[in-house]
């Protein structure tokens, strides 16, 4: 299995903030999408619709855990947890 490192860095990886728009906007990684984790349990089409794997991250990484349980109970299973938005900037090459 690949490491987190190697998903996020991968071209196919689709990668998803589940903070707040507000949060969102003062700082974000590169082309990640905004999907606030109350709105990802009613966006649910709009993931099955992304290139997998699919990395969701938050502020610490609590969010993210979260929205990465909705995804797989949705059958969304090729979805990891990237933590916090300094996680991210840490494995991002």
């Amino acid at each position: 299995m690949s490491s987190l490192k190697e998903i996020v860095n991968h071209a196919q990886t689709s990668i998803v903030d589940v903070r707040t728009i507000m949060e969102y906007q003062s700082g974000h990684v590169e082309g990640a999408v905004n999907i606030p984790l109350d709105e990802v349990q009613s966006r649910i089409s709009e993931f099955e619709k992304m290139p997998k794997p699919i990395v969701v991250y938050c502020r610490s990484g609590a969010r993210s855990g979260m929205a990465m349980s909705i995804l797989k109970q949705s059958g969304i299973n090729e979805v990891y947890n990237g933590g916090g938005l300094a996680d991210m900037q840490m494995l991002i090459n």
